[in-house]
């Protein structure tokens, strides 16, 4: 039997809090994060820029940043979009998000930029 490996994550050590399944990886590089975007954008997705301080990362509700970019398929303008934000709100976590029009659901949603823990 294999054994299973445990992520200690406590309310008392704000360090130890994760947000998300993928939060437990090392953060992507820029080429990762530009094919995510790509990603989301041959899927016919549309894509949203969300942040929060860290603190309240475990929470349902997250800054909206501008409105979702409905229809865009330009790659390099949602990156720069991730840029400002996270330029804007250095401490923040800033999340991409991919919505499916279709399932009228999030198809895709990931941290991008992880914010200072407190």
């Amino acid at each position: 039997m294999s054994t299973i490996q445990d992520y200690p994550s406590r309310l008392s050590d704000p360090a130890s809090r994760k947000m998300e399944t993928f939060s437990y990886l090392p953060e992507m590089t820029k080429d990762q994060i530009r094919k995510q975007v790509e990603w989301i954008v041959s899927n016919g997705w549309n894509p949203a820029i969300e942040h929060t301080e860290p603190s309240n990362a475990t929470g349902y509700y997250w800054y909206m940043w501008k409105l979702p970019m409905f229809g865009e398929t330009d790659v390099d303008a949602i990156l720069a979009e991730l840029d400002e934000c996270h330029a804007a709100n250095p401490k923040h976590h800033v999340r991409l998000l991919g919505y499916d029009n279709f399932t009228q659901s999030q198809g895709a949603n990931m941290v991008v930029y992880r914010g200072e823990m407190i």
